[in-house]
């Protein structure tokens, strides 16, 4: 039972949003950029990358109609551009 667990793609998933929830907070906490405009746009895209694979593999939308899943994914890439690109600009007003 454990091992055909850690065979199924939902464990694998899971891990790497652990993963990936760790290197966020670690870069909420200074590593990686000396700039924290550039960490802060690393994790909102890292959030949106884990919002992917929720959907696609956890509501199940990688196997459903074509159409479905290109709403998804579209959703996706516009709401996330949309946010780093407020970000960027209130960010840069701020520090001029």
């Amino acid at each position: 039972m454990i091992a055909s667990l850690l065979r199924a793609r939902a464990t694998l998933v899971w891990f790497l949003l652990v993963a990936a929830t760790t290197f966020s907070w670690e870069m909420g906490h200074g590593a990686g950029f000396s700039d924290h405009r550039y960490a802060s746009i690393a994790i909102i895209v890292m959030a949106f990358i884990k919002v992917r694979y929720v959907l696609l593999d956890f509501m199940e939308i990688r196997n459903a109609p074509t159409l479905m899943r290109l709403a998804g994914e579209t959703w996706l890439v516009v709401i996330c551009s949309v946010l780093v690109f407020l970000y960027w600009q209130g960010a840069n007003q701020v520090t001029g």
